[in-house]
């Protein structure tokens, strides 16, 4: 009899989403709009603690496409993104029939490089072609090198959409990741730190651009009485059932990303003792990581050989999920001739890279099959 899965990154209730879910059912709020949808957007403000406006959208992808057309971008315009991510971030740029400008990672937190990100900026506008705007992720919940980005952003006028996508509940300086950028992106898909199901939030820093974005995803409908559209709108806004399932799982999310955290320190103990494997880690005190995923680097030359696809069979072998990190964009046969700037550093870690189960649900049962699993491939 085979054991059960394990999976990566499987959602986790707390218990009080069906209570809200009930509600929307007995008051019959199913749409999309509802005391649900008010009230999770009213709980993701308190808790990210700035003075800022919260949309809920049925999408991180949705809020970055509505980010974009809120930064201005229209078709021909160029975007920077950062190449080391998934399509999520960079395919709302194609939706506008805009140029992605595709930027190497650091190998500190993984994400945006800030010299190949001013190297790209200043041959673009050499070119003639300033970027309209930057996507810069927190990938794996790591936060992004903030101060030297927004730097960069802020010296040539260039609005930054910020991808929190894997990073709610991270912080870098204390402060919480979503809240750096003009426009900061949330997600709450299935696999992620709390999930309403399928869903998204954007972050924005006026209420005149929530009201935009709220507009904007509920068709762009004018103040009519009747349906009258002046511009092009989307169906983009969160349903009352997934926000409440939203609104129960902000009450679980501190302890969600402390048990992520510790998954992580489980990992960084296993493989203290096994030469050539690197633990993703915060390198100083102002990065505070959710991490949402554990990632590793896999050396061959130090472990003996033994390479990134060798470990994930072994665990695929025990029925352990476990997942290469995000293939770059540029090396993408969808984005394969749009311009790259920087190095191979998001090459290497996609090729000897693994992301592990993370997930804030796992036993002590789970862990030690995975312990075991690591153990007979590396310890000899």
């Amino acid at each position: 009899m085979s054991q059960e899965k394990i999976w990566l990154s499987s959602p986790h209730m707390g218990g009080a989403e069906r209570d809200f879910v009930t509600e929307a059912f007995d008051t019959n709020w199913v749409a999309p709009l509802g005391p649900n949808v008010n009230g999770f957007e009213k709980d993701i403000e308190k808790y990210l603690d700035q003075e800022v406006h919260v949309a809920a959208l049925s999408s991180g992808t949705a809020a970055i496409h509505l980010a974009l057309i809120q930064a201005g971008v229209t078709a021909g315009d160029e975007v920077i993104c950062q190449s080391f991510t998934f399509c999520g971030s960079s395919n709302p740029i194609l939706y506008l029939g805009a140029t992605p400008v595709l930027v190497d990672s650091e190998r500190d937190t993984w994400n945006m490089c800030p010299q190949s990100l001013k190297m790209a900026i200043k041959d673009r506008m050499e070119k003639g072609n300033k970027p309209k705007a930057i996507i810069a992720v927190h990938l794996y919940g790591m936060p992004y090198k903030v101060d030297e980005i927004h730097a960069f952003a802020k010296a040539y006028s260039i609005p930054v959409i910020e991808d929190s996508a894997e990073a709610f509940g991270s912080t870098y300086k204390g402060q919480k990741c979503g809240t750096f950028g003009n426009y900061g992106i949330l997600s709450f898909n299935g696999n992620k730190i709390i999930t309403t199901s399928g869903g998204g939030a954007m972050v924005c820093h006026t209420m005149e651009d929530k009201q935009k974005t709220v507009y904007l995803a509920t068709q762009a409908r004018d103040d009519a009485p009747h349906y009258q559209h002046s511009e092009v709108g989307y169906n983009y806004r969160m349903s009352n059932i997934s926000a409440g399932i939203g609104r129960g799982q902000m009450q679980v999310l501190d302890a969600h990303v402390q048990l992520r955290r510790e998954m992580n320190a489980f990992y960084r103990e296993i493989f203290s003792d096994i030469n050539g494997v690197e633990v993703l880690i915060e390198k100083t005190d102002d990065y505070f990581s959710n991490h949402w995923l554990s990632a590793i680097l896999v050396n061959p030359s130090k472990t003996g050989g033994i390479t990134r696809e060798d470990l994930r069979l072994a665990l695929e072998a025990q029925n352990i999920e476990s997942r290469p990190l995000w293939k770059p964009m540029h090396l993408q046969p969808l984005y394969s001739n749009y311009p790259y700037y920087g190095g191979k550093v998001c090459e290497e870690l996609f090729n000897n890279g693994l992301c592990l189960p993370s997930g804030s649900n796992l036993t002590n049962d789970n862990r030690e099959r995975i312990s075991n699993a690591i153990k007979a491939l590396f310890v000899k």
